[in-house]
């Protein structure tokens, strides 16, 4: 059994986001596992249906992508394995893949698509935290004045587990960019998006504007819903 985790903080998304996560898993994920929602919003359960754990946070004085480190804490309770996806992701195929490979691997991360930061992209990790609790949320707090400064959640997580023999990444192909389409040639300017689904990848991670909901893509519209 393995845990599937999102995180619903804010109003940055409409809970429908939450929904469509959860029905792309179940179309998606035949790996016995347990669907687990990290929110604030107390209401939430009324308008997402499924067969959803619904938690509160770990911990109520972090902001935005910040909170996504708390799953990482003893307070998460979160035991065994979680594969966590973004809510912002795009799942175009069976994604067994994710829960199953190198299981013996404490954390394995998705490679950012600009490879020259030689960082993981925080969209699709899986994690057990047996070792992201001692060797990531201990030293992230010990430190957290200095950590804060960093960019963003993957930017704490990459430089403390990749201290560690605990790590891997996934195959580059599983997954990729709806806006640079290739690790190989990112594409930065805006006047050269053109959208493309890469032919064999598992799922399309949407990091900033379009959100999928926006996509007039037919391969998006296909599979997020």
């Amino acid at each position: 059994m393995i845990n599937v985790v999102c995180l619903y903080w804010g109003d940055k998304y409409d809970t429908n986001y939450v929904q469509v996560l959860y029905n792309m898993v179940e179309r998606n994920l035949t790996v016995p596992h347990k669907f687990i929602c990290f929110t604030d919003h107390t209401k939430i359960h009324k308008m997402v249906k499924g067969d959803i754990e619904f938690r509160g946070m770990p911990h109520h004085n972090y902001q935005g992508w910040w909170n996504k480190l708390t799953l990482l804490s003893p307070e998460a309770k979160l035991e065994g394995d979680n594969l966590y996806f973004d809510l912002d992701v795009v799942i175009l195929d069976n994604i067994d893949c994710f829960a199953t490979y190198e299981p013996d691997t404490f954390f394995i991360g998705m490679n950012d698509f600009n490879k020259a930061t030689k960082m993981f992209n925080s969209s699709i990790m899986r994690f057990n935290n047996k070792a992201m609790t001692p060797n990531v949320w201990h030293p992230y707090l010990d430190d957290k004045t200095n950590m804060d400064r960093n960019q963003g959640d993957q930017n704490v997580i990459s430089l403390f587990i990749k201290k560690t023999p605990h790590w891997k990444a996934y195959p580059d192909e599983w997954t990729f960019s709806y806006k640079w389409f290739s690790r190989e040639h990112p594409r930065f300017s805006k006047d050269r998006w053109t959208f493309e689904k890469q032919p064999n990848a598992k799922v399309a991670v949407f990091h900033g504007k379009p959100n999928p909901h926006e996509s007039e893509q037919d391969w998006v519209k296909k599979a997020w819903f």
